[in-house]
């Protein structure tokens, strides 16, 4: 599979709510307008293409010195258990640097995923959850 990996700050909403919903990842696609305030704050976004067509993608929070949030991680059904997220953690990685940290919150059905790509699981976390 040929994939380009990009940075691509300005992703067309559009696009990237069909790969949303291509990824089966749970993220209000119906609230267009809460959609492009989370691709517009994020200050890393990564994306693969294959052929043009958006697969995959890590939207990230960085300060690009000591830690980057991987707030999403998704890549289309279509293409998934092809190493396409894995290649897109490698690119934050790469982009971010070795002395930063990579922290990311898994959807119950990912746990087992990120343990094969690196991530240790880490019991001193805290959260408050959302209203909406």
């Amino acid at each position: 599979m040929s994939l380009l990996f990009t940075i691509e700050p300005s992703l067309q909403l559009d696009e990237a709510i069909a790969l949303y919903v291509a990824s089966g990842i749970n993220r209000p696609t119906d609230q267009p307008g809460r959609m492009q305030r989370m691709l517009q704050h994020a200050n890393l976004i990564i994306t693969a293409r294959q052929h043009n067509k958006l697969v995959g993608l890590a939207r990230c929070l960085t300060d690009y010195s000591f830690v980057v949030y991987i707030a999403d991680l998704l890549v289309d059904k279509a293409v998934q258990q092809q190493g396409v997220g894995a290649q897109l953690l490698a690119e934050v990685q790469r982009v971010t640097g070795p002395q930063v940290q990579q922290l990311l919150l898994s959807a119950p059905t990912a746990m087992a995923y990120y343990p094969k790509v690196g991530f240790s699981p880490l019991s001193n976390a805290f959260a408050i959850a959302r209203k909406e």
